[in-house]
């Protein structure tokens, strides 16, 4: 059997499948309220995806609070509760061995709104429309022949 290195290789079918039974269960724990720190309170926060290392002993998962708004205060009372919502996994799934939590901000949504913006902007629409749009705009219609300048002469 070989052994994958850490950098660069896709995560195996057995880290995807812990890691998105984890976001399962972090976010049912979360949802029913059972962390108690007052920084969370009245604050819904997304486990957006759970990334676990390849030995299944450490797992990052990645959160955003609603809206993006109380994060800095979430953050800090999330790793506080790291402990507790490790026993909260443990009781909940049959894993040899519970992975550590870490917690991280989701930074998808604000690339996503990036991209977004950049996709809306006027020379990048512009060269996203259909030929055919393309071709009204300029006038000219594509014969697939390469531009000639009039002044060439005749072919």
């Amino acid at each position: 059997m070989t052994r994958r290195s850490g950098g660069g290789s896709p995560p195996t079918q057995r880290q995807l499948r812990v890691g998105e039974e984890l976001r399962h269960v972090l976010a049912a724990v979360i949802a029913r309220g059972e962390l108690r720190d007052p920084a969370l309170q009245g604050v819904s926060i997304t486990v957006t995806q759970v990334r676990v290392s390849p030995d299944l002993r450490n797992a990052t998962a990645f959160v955003m609070p609603l809206g993006g708004a109380h994060a800095s205060e979430a953050m800090p009372a999330l790793r506080r509760a790291a402990a507790f919502l490790r026993g909260q996994v443990a009781r909940a799934m049959d894993l040899r061995v519970v992975p550590q939590l870490g917690f991280a901000i989701d930074e998808s949504f604000d690339q996503a709104q990036r991209i977004d913006g950049l996709l809306r902007r006027p020379e990048v629409a512009r060269d996203l429309q259909p030929e055919d749009a393309a071709e009204e705009d300029t006038g000219r219609e594509d014969t697939g022949e390469p531009d000639r300048d009039p002044d060439d002469g005749p072919r």
